[in-house]
């Protein structure tokens, strides 16, 4: 009887440990995932910055032809790059921002040619479709972490350990209609 007791106490103290050292451990995975998120963000948020630079850059050249239209949207690059990302949502919203404040620069290299000449002017153009390039290959950095994050969140039995400690769910990078068609094109000769 007492053999009995000792086995089964024996056997519950195993279990405990195991769950202990299963929590920790799926702990620890989840924090590494939901790092690798964060990072992810980051990165498209220095990349996103970059582009807000180019632009103002592209704004400061086009102002010596065009003052007032370019001071304006100098003025607005400059209150909208503040805005903090934290979320897939964001980073849409800029995107929407960049795209608009694009398309008015490139309105105004229509209206004075000397301004698409302009060797600034197309430099930074092409540092833009670099930006535009890195801005793609962040965002599916991103999505491939947010996944790893969503089974680890959603599969049992890690799934039980994320909502003990209040871990969630990714949301993913997409592109809708409305956004591939408001990206002006920076070279529609080539």
């Amino acid at each position: 009887m007492v053999i009995a007791l000792v086995i089964l106490l024996g056997l519950v103290i195993f279990i405990v440990i195991a769950i202990a050292l299963y929590i920790f451990s799926t702990q620890r995975s989840l924090v590494t995932l939901d790092e690798n998120c964060k990072n992810a963000l980051g990165q498209i948020e220095v990349q996103l910055n970059s582009r807000w630079d180019a632009l103002l850059a592209m704004a400061k050249t086009a102002s010596a032809y065009a003052k007032h239209e370019s001071e304006t949207l100098i003025n607005v690059i400059a209150q909208r790059r503040q805005a903090p990302i934290t979320t897939a949502a964001d980073v849409n919203a800029q995107e929407g921002e960049i795209s608009s404040v694009l398309s008015r620069l490139m309105a105004i290299s229509e209206a004075y040619p000397n301004l698409k000449a302009d060797g600034m002017f197309l430099k930074t153009m092409d540092s833009i479709r670099g930006y535009e390039e890195n801005v793609r290959l962040s965002r599916m950095v991103y999505n491939d972490s947010a996944t790893k994050m969503n089974r680890a969140v959603r599969q049992w039995p890690s799934s039980f350990v994320a909502g003990m400690l209040h871990f969630g769910e990714r949301e993913y990078f997409t592109v809708d209609d409305q956004q591939k068609k408001s990206m002006p094109d920076l070279f529609p000769n080539t």
